[in-house]
């Protein structure tokens, strides 16, 4: 990889990362984006989008915690399901050509839910009390989105979130404190599920690993002073939403 293309992957996975840690996610469906924009070989996208994954939902999640957003008893019985799942998933090795439109497929729902924000929705049926999932409405989703992130590189909160909040079982606040958790503890099983991947790794990892932490501390800073995000999620969106096509049509 050229040093300029070192150094304009780290700006991007910096500018995903302070995104994506103000809503409370890790940002791996950002760094696959960027990845996909460099043209970094799909091979190294599930290891490398994991590892940033587990350094900034590992920050998130300890900042969250502070501000007692984080609801363990709600947490448990979708990580339950979806840790062992997420394992699994990791171990499967898809093909490139089904990799890249799994991973498009991910980018596109990604993108649309930020073009859409259904928050306010989600708010309104919900408000801000606590989070309140169903046992088995739980079950079913912690297995299928443990699943699916471990398949391809995700921590599942691009899914979580928003399912929590179309369906009245939080508020923003309170999905944010789910889904970094949610995350870190499914990065690090997708991740062990496959743990061979590590031989992907690039060796500018150190590199996008400084970018990735200083977005997240960005981000979540801003989390916690409140500061609109929506025009920001709007181009986010529009982002992966491009992405998602680079990566499906080539």
């Amino acid at each position: 990889m050229l040093v300029d293309d070192t150094t304009l992957l780290a700006l991007l996975i910096f500018l995903a990362a302070a995104l994506y840690s103000t809503v409370g996610h890790a940002g791996a469906s950002g760094y696959i984006a960027a990845m996909a924009f460099v043209g970094v070989a799909a091979v190294e996208m599930k290891p490398t989008a994991l590892t940033l994954n587990i350094l900034v939902a590992s920050i998130g999640t300890y900042r969250l915690w502070r501000a007692g957003l984080i609801n363990p008893r709600a947490l448990l019985p979708l990580i339950i399901f979806s840790i062992p799942m997420a394992f699994v998933g990791g171990a499967v090795q898809l093909p490139v050509s089904t990799y890249r439109i799994a991973v498009g497929v991910v980018l596109l729902f990604a993108g649309f839910r930020l073009l859409v924000d259904p928050r306010e929705k989600a708010v309104a049926a919900r408000g801000h009390g606590d989070v309140a999932i169903p046992l088995p409405a739980a079950i079913i989703a912690g297995a299928g989105i443990g699943l699916l992130s471990g398949l391809t590189g995700t921590g599942g909160g691009i899914f979580l979130s928003p399912l929590l909040l179309l369906l009245g079982w939080a508020g923003a606040r309170q999905a944010a404190g789910m889904a970094a958790p949610f995350i870190l503890l499914n990065s690090i099983s997708g991740l062990a599920g496959n743990i061979v991947s590590l031989q992907a790794l690039p060796a500018e990892l150190p590199i996008y690993a400084t970018a990735a932490l200083a977005g997240a501390l960005l981000g979540t800073q801003l989390a916690i002073r409140w500061l609109p995000v929506r025009l920001l999620q709007y181009l986010l969106g529009g982002v992966l939403l491009i992405a998602a096509v680079k990566l499906i049509l080539t």
